[in-house]
């Protein structure tokens, strides 16, 4: 049987109501006193930057293995599933925070870009920084550092609050080179609404037409809209969410492959059978089994 994700939630001992953590990547991946293996899979809530700046290694991010080396960034939002791979000689920064510390204060055009930025399906979770912008990075990041660490005062997490703003517009910045630049598209918050919708009902609701009754918008629209944005038809999009719903029901849980199949919106097994065999090449079967 599969091994459920262990859901991790923000936790920040020394500064309980930070919001806000850093830690060394060689720290992270050394410590012995955690509740749980960081090589098992993970559902993390909150935010996670991790800059490599060290050695050769490689993370997970929803069911894919990303190779990491110097200059390698990371985008985790929350919710996602992940799980660390220990590597020897890998360094790097970890920053933490929840939607909370930093969305909740933004400008509303600064809110989009974070959102853009850690959203897996407006670009790769994965960045690598070139050496000048790297430098420039890491001495973001070491401001943070000797804030949080050395001055500590009443100022203290503000001030973070509005390095890391910086931070995450510079890397916006490079990301938009790389990805379409989406953040001037009027699109983008009906695509977002699509997105948080799909992602809530994708197990009983499995039709364009289901979505564009719930929001209000034509189908076309709705197919324009995920082209647009995404580059795919909206029931590219929906049928990689239900694909996505079902490869964590199937790790999450215990339960036999009929009831994944009828909690994840099949009445026939072998539909479910061919849906999933036809988009992994996989029976739910090996799949599962990959994650024992």
């Amino acid at each position: 049987m599969g091994k459920e994700p262990i859901p991790i939630k923000f936790q920040n001992k020394n500064n309980p109501k930070a919001g806000f953590d850093i830690i060394l990547l060689e720290d992270l991946l050394a410590r012995t006193d955690l509740d749980h293996s960081l090589e098992e899979i993970q559902k993390v809530e909150f935010f996670i930057l991790i800059l490599v700046t060290k050695g050769n290694g490689k993370h997970s991010i929803d069911f894919k293995e990303y190779k990491t080396q110097k200059g390698t960034l990371l985008t985790i939002r929350k919710d996602q599933i992940q799980k660390f791979h220990i590597s020897k000689g890998l360094k790097g920064k970890v920053l933490l925070f929840t939607n909370e510390f930093l969305v909740s204060y933004l400008e509303k055009q600064e809110t989009q870009k974070t959102l853009q930025l850690f959203n897996e399906l407006l670009g790769e979770p994965k960045l690598e920084l070139p050496a000048k912008i790297l430098e420039k990075t890491i001495t973001q990041i070491q401001r943070i550092e000797h804030e949080y660490f050395d001055v500590n005062d009443k100022h203290s997490l503000g001030i973070i609050r509005s390095e890391l703003q910086i931070l995450i517009a510079n890397l916006f910045r490079l990301k938009s080179r790389y990805d379409t630049p989406l953040f001037h598209y009027k699109r983008l918050n009906d695509f977002i609404r699509f997105q948080n919708e799909v992602e809530a009902n994708i197990n009983t609701l499995q039709k364009v037409s289901d979505y564009s009754d719930l929001l209000g918008l034509s189908s076309k629209t709705l197919n324009k809209i995920t082209k647009t944005v995404i580059h795919k038809t909206a029931k590219a999009f929906l049928d990689e969410t239900h694909l996505k719903q079902i490869k964590r029901q199937l790790i999450n849980s215990k339960d036999s492959i009929k009831r994944v199949a009828l909690t994840t919106g099949f009445e026939e097994t072998s539909n479910f059978y061919k849906f999933f065999k036809r988009h992994t090449g996989l029976t739910p079967e090996q799949f599962r089994s990959t994650y024992n």
